[in-house]
């Protein structure tokens, strides 16, 4: 198996992870998108819609997101958000 698809493979797991949790991001209007896996598996994420700017932005991701890719993709050393809004400092 080479980079390439051990890349694909792990970018592939990743997302099925998310999938799991989508609909409820969803449900409140939100999503989350891959932007980057890097080669030492460092995965970096971009809340959008609605939990781009959500006070419980990063309660999602703690108890929701991460917790989901580190149970799917083990191998994943961690995992970060772009635009994670500060815990009760919602961006106006």
């Amino acid at each position: 198996m080479n980079a390439n698809t051990t890349a694909e493979n792990l970018l592939e797991r990743i997302e099925a992870s998310l999938d799991g949790i989508r609909p409820y991001l969803e449900a409140d209007g939100g999503n989350v998108k891959i932007l980057e896996v890097t080669p030492d598996n460092v995965v970096r994420l971009e809340f959008v819609g609605t939990c781009g700017n959500c006070p419980m932005s990063t309660m999602t991701f703690k108890a929701g997101v991460e917790e989901a890719i580190k149970r799917a993709v083990p191998e994943v050393r961690s995992i970060e958000v772009t635009n994670l809004t500060p815990l009760g400092n919602p961006i106006s």
